[in-house]
């Protein structure tokens, strides 16, 4: 545990600090995402309780899932009426791109509890983090980090989005929910000067959207990764070149 913090923003070969956690661009992203995800906590506190749930729901679920995604899907369905089955098998659904992030961040997870509980740290965020990290304990200090600030802000923004569902009926007008995938996109941005990876993911975002109003929600982006072969294939003719 201990190279969880001394590692995001220091080499390798860099002694350990005394105790205090370093400073740094990476830090300073992993804090304003985990900001994020909390400010995300309010509107889906709020939605909660004006939908019918009990102010401990969206407190309870956001601890014991960590899924925000399929936290929404969940309470809009049984809002609009829908069964608990279907709306726990819709979450299932959605949550089923946590089968590749798994292959793809294994060497993080770690064993025993740290596995259990690394696995339940697994969502967009930590994955992306972890990715983006080339050295190792860079990628592992990254998804420790983003994953347990995460499980911090989110339950709290659910808890205080509660409280404020109670005052506020309609919280679609605050537009809690752009600030989201406005913080996901400027993380992504210096990653898309890559041509072969530009044009996969404006593939990938073409696909999902075509399918959106085929597909209930959640499901177009699972199909988005469909477009990855053709990142393969370009990088592997320039590699040729």
């Amino acid at each position: 545990m201990r190279s969880f913090w001394r590692t995001p923003d220091e080499p390798l070969s860099a002694p350990a600090p005394t105790g205090r956690i370093p400073d740094g661009p990476l830090l300073r992203d992993i804090a304003l995402v985990c900001l994020a995800v909390g400010v995300i906590g309010l509107s889906y506190g709020a939605v909660a309780v004006t939908s019918g749930f009990a102010w401990w729901f969206p407190v309870l679920m956001g601890a014991l899932v960590l899924a925000a995604s399929s936290e929404f899907l969940f309470v809009g369905i049984i809002a609009a009426g829908g069964s608990p089955i279907a709306a726990l098998l819709a979450g299932l659904l959605v949550n089923a791109r946590h089968l590749p992030f798994g292959l793809a961040v294994h060497d993080v997870l770690g064993r025993g509890w740290r596995g259990v509980l690394g696995t339940h740290l697994m969502n967009d965020e930590t994955v992306v983090f972890a990715l983006a990290q080339d050295e190792p304990e860079r990628k592992r200090a990254a998804y420790w980090l983003c994953g347990l600030g995460i499980l911090i802000c989110w339950p709290v923004g659910a808890a205080l989005g509660a409280l404020l569902g109670s005052a506020v009926r309609d919280t679609d007008v605050l537009g809690l929910d752009a600030m989201f995938p406005a913080v996901i996109l400027a993380l992504i941005l210096p990653a898309l000067k890559d041509r072969p990876l530009r044009r996969t993911a404006l593939a990938g975002a073409a696909l999902a959207l075509t399918v959106t109003p085929f597909l209930p929600a959640g499901l177009p982006v699972l199909l988005a990764p469909a477009a990855l072969p053709l990142f393969t294939v370009r990088t592997r003719k320039e590699a040729t070149r």
